[in-house]
């Protein structure tokens, strides 16, 4: 069974994956296709998961934590 340091590095390291394969659908769709408006939003939405997943990391209570593991699966659906 795992416990809660290695489920936080494996949520840790899902998230910097794929925040890096966000950045890289942005600039295939920026440069290859001329797609500019839904990409940035794409980029946006892509690289706040891991962000929201570093906060939760340092939460400060329990509550807080909960809310940014949320904000973070609601951005990556």
């Amino acid at each position: 069974m795992l416990n809660r340091k290695q489920v936080d590095n494996d949520i840790y390291d899902l998230s910097k994956n794929f925040a890096i394969r966000i950045i890289r659908l942005f600039n295939y769709l920026k440069s290859e296709k001329k797609e500019v408006v839904m990409s940035k939003q794409i980029l946006r939405s892509g690289t706040s998961v891991g962000a929201n997943v570093r906060e939760g990391r340092c939460a400060q209570s329990k509550a807080d934590f909960i809310n940014k593991m949320s904000i973070a699966l609601k951005e990556a659906n």
